[in-house]
């Protein structure tokens, strides 16, 4: 038996820039960080007594003869890229529902391979990690979503992800200080707004504009940048990084009319009424966890105003997907 243990993420600066139909001709770059709210994946040889040959269990349960016959997407691909022989049995469990706005879709698929990778007795490099959940849910499952998901499920840390013209990418720590990270974390404030609709529909509807938004996407890149530095400038003051967030979800909510509705745009502004220096809705939009930015003398307030909310407390993680159980053999 196998247990994976994969974390979600928040991402602050250059959502939208990780599309391939962007990056591949102008290049991406985001800012993100793995938060410790985890998907978990458990996997094992299913012995050969039954009357099926797989199990996979999940909010629905499904029991098939065939790789082809399983209805989850990231599991059936999974298994058929990695070219698994024999039963197999897989449980998911997560500490965050999915279609909330925190990767969970990548957080899962990563967590999958690595999991199968293991259950075959191979120990995968993040960067492998990574490429291969790109491989599955982009050319495999064949969905609209951006590549920086699935690379901070791998990867794991406060990091800024480069997304190079023509292809390939790179990881680069943040290097901001574990005082300053600190600080950051005590700041912000994760509210669930509700679901979402599924992520890739929503994303489509931006990558049908990325020729109309090239403006708006090349002025993300720009505030990515000033983001990295006021996060890197010991003498700056965090709470800029309030500010440029709203700037930057001002300009998101230019990107689709799917981003956002009346709902989110009234919990927003409730926010900032309350003391909020600015924040964004996290995911492609429509519903899932609204990220504010908050000095710790407002956060009362901010709780109060958006009373019926729910809001979640997390921590910054540093490890990315890892095995936390092998017993094989």
């Amino acid at each position: 038996m196998i247990i994976s243990r994969t974390p979600t993420r928040i991402s602050f600066f250059g959502g939208g820039t990780d599309y391939p139909n962007w990056y591949l001709e102008n290049g991406g770059s985001v800012v993100s960080t793995t938060i410790n709210k985890y998907s978990y994946i458990t996997v094992r040889d299913l012995p050969p007594f039954f009357s099926y040959r797989h199990r996979i269990r999940y909010y629905e349960h499904e029991e098939t003869q065939t790789l082809d016959e399983i209805r989850h997407p990231a599991v059936r691909e999974v298994a058929k890229h990695l070219k698994f022989e024999g039963g197999l049995e897989m449980v998911h469990n997560a500490d965050l529902p999915a279609r909330s706005g925190l990767g969970s879709s990548s957080t899962f698929t990563v967590g999958m391979l690595h999991a199968l990778y293991a259950l075959q007795g191979y120990m995968p490099t993040k960067r492998e990690l990574a490429a291969n959940a790109l491989v599955v849910e982009q050319d495999k499952i064949g969905e609209t979503v951006g590549s920086q998901d699935q690379i901070a499920a791998a990867f794991g840390g406060f990091n800024h992800i480069e997304f190079h013209r023509g292809g390939g990418f790179s990881v680069n720590p943040v290097t901001a200080g574990p005082a300053r990270l600190e600080e950051l974390q005590n700041n912000l404030l994760l509210c669930f707004t509700g679901f979402a609709r599924t992520a890739s529909e929503v994303a489509k509807t931006q990558v049908d504009k990325v020729k109309i938004n090239t403006a708006l996407l090349n002025k993300m890149t720009e505030i990515t940048n000033t983001g990295l530095k006021i996060l890197t400038n010991q003498n700056q003051s965090l709470d800029e990084l309030g500010d440029l967030l709203d700037v930057q979800w001002n300009l998101k909510r230019q990107l689709s009319s799917a981003v956002t509705n009346d709902e989110i745009d009234e919990i927003y502004s409730r926010g900032l009424s309350a003391g909020a220096l600015g924040g964004k809705l996290l995911g492609a939009g429509g519903g899932g966890f609204m990220l504010l930015y908050a000095p710790r003398h407002a956060q009362d307030a901010i709780r109060s105003a958006l009373g019926e909310k729910m809001f979640v407390p997390f921590r910054f993680e540093n490890t990315g997907s890892s095995i936390v159980y092998y017993s094989h053999g």
